[in-house]
């Protein structure tokens, strides 16, 4: 459950954007994500590098090396003990801005190191819109106080955030309270053999949950090779048609330990959707206002229910797309 001082730190941090004339309720969901993601990349490796110490062991592909990074933008070396925030959060405002925008951002646009992924994928066209320093430090500064490593909290937060956004009435129908999406994964209760599918993934807060059930469930079974080559990779699957909700997902999945995850723009409903008895769990909380015209439904689907009711041609697909004996 938030508590009220978290509210608090979130509405000034909502307000720091407004006020730097940043008011588009998804834009500030981006640039907050994308903060989340930086300070999360570091406080992961912080937790790897005092257990490798703990245990005497060398850190195996840490996020941020030893030595330079070749900043494939400007050609200029950075270390990469800049590119933490444990770091920079110290720096001059003038040169935390700097570094954030020109160094640490396209850093994350490249992590992948070259390879593609849903995440280098949709974060190809980012951009980042925090336009001075004085916005930047109070923004760093807030995010700095909170509490972002406990999963339950980091939720929480989200949940909070999202909940701002349909108080706004835009993009309301992202959200599904966090408490019903894992109410409905405990329900199924999704095992390492399951393909996991939302086709209108929104935020991808059933991904997500799915993914951190499983990993809390079968943790030692994801230490066999198989299964964790199956969970970082073909397990989830989801599709949206907003830009910006596929990154959110990308980037939450890739923290949850889902490094590959099959994120795509696609339209579900339309002639592009060619899965047929693929998946065996299908989450969702699809749109459920408005109406389609036939011309841009996919045919098969209108054979289960000639309709033009958004809902009940996405319970058609999801007929379609499951494996039998799917849920």
């Amino acid at each position: 459950m938030i508590t009220g001082e978290v509210k608090n730190k979130i509405d000034g941090i909502w307000d720091v954007f407004y006020s730097a004339g940043i008011t588009s309720p998804l834009t500030v969901l981006e640039q907050m994500t994308y903060l989340f993601f930086i300070k999360l990349l570091d406080d992961s490796q912080i937790k790897k590098e005092a257990n490798a110490i703990m245990f005497g062991v060398e850190l195996k592909e840490p996020v941020f090396k030893d030595g330079n990074w070749l900043n494939p933008e400007t050609k200029n070396e950075v270390p990469y003990a800049n590119l933490r925030w444990s770091n920079f959060k110290n720096f001059d405002t003038t040169t935390m801005l700097n570094t954030v925008r020109n160094d640490v951002f396209v850093f994350i646009k490249n992590i992948s190191s070259g390879k593609e992924s849903a995440y280098s994928r949709f974060m190809k066209d980012t951009i980042f819109m925090i336009p001075n320093e004085r916005t930047l430090a109070k923004v760093v500064d807030g995010i700095n106080g909170l509490d972002l490593n406990d999963k339950d909290s980091m939720g929480d937060v989200y949940e909070y955030i999202l909940g701002k956004m349909a108080a706004s009435g835009t993009n309301g129908q992202f959200r599904t309270p966090r408490h019903i999406i894992r109410m409905m994964i405990h329900l199924l209760k999704p095992t390492l053999d399951d393909v996991i599918c939302d086709p209108a993934m929104g935020s991808a807060g059933f991904i997500v949950e799915a993914a951190i059930y499983i990993s809390e469930v079968y943790k030692t079974e994801l230490l066999n090779k198989t299964h964790g080559d199956h969970f970082r990779n073909s397990m989830f699957y989801g599709f949206d048609t907003d830009q910006t909700m596929l990154r959110i997902g990308a980037m939450n999945l890739m923290l949850h330990g889902v490094e590959k995850p099959n994120i795509e723009w696609q339209d579900s409903l339309s002639d592009d959707n060619k899965d047929k008895n693929k998946y065996t769990k299908v989450f969702a909380n699809p749109p459920f206002k408005g109406s389609l015209d036939h011309e841009s439904v996919e045919k098969s689907l209108l054979t289960i229910a000639k309709t033009k009711q958004t809902e009940l041609l996405f319970i058609s697909l999801f007929l379609k797309v499951l494996k039998l004996g799917g849920r």
